[in-house]
């Protein structure tokens, strides 16, 4: 039993910054990975990064030296600090968690997602 709620999501011009949060609540005691994932209209959902309870982290190529993960464990929360954002970032943002965190069906719990849209 946990509920992942994300927040942050909005509109934003090319080139411009965002940040995503998501806070878990319930049994959060096991989630030794945490992740955000994307999925835009008419494309599978993947893995824009992942990270550990002990804070080590990963990241799609598509967003290596832009995006940043980060959590805190105490407020069993993660954020996606998002930079330089291109209009091909434009897609919903999922939050997920889980005991494995190395592929999307290795995570148990999703949030709902929230809209991230770049103009150009």
């Amino acid at each position: 039993q946990v509920q992942l709620v994300e927040s942050g999501g909005g509109l934003v011009q090319a080139g411009g910054s965002l940040g995503l949060s998501c806070r878990a609540s319930g049994n959060t005691r096991a989630l030794y990975f945490m992740a955000w994932a994307r999925q835009a209209p008419g494309k599978q959902r993947e893995l824009v990064a992942t990270i550990s309870d002990s804070h080590f982290a990963t990241y799609a190529d598509s967003v290596k030296g832009r995006f940043t993960i980060s959590r805190d464990n105490d407020k069993n929360m993660v954020t996606l600090n998002m930079d330089s954002l291109r209009p091909e970032d434009t897609a919903v943002y999922y939050c997920a968690a889980g005991r494995l965190g190395i592929n999307l069906g290795q995570f148990d719990y999703w949030g709902q997602g929230t809209q991230v849209t770049v103009s150009s």
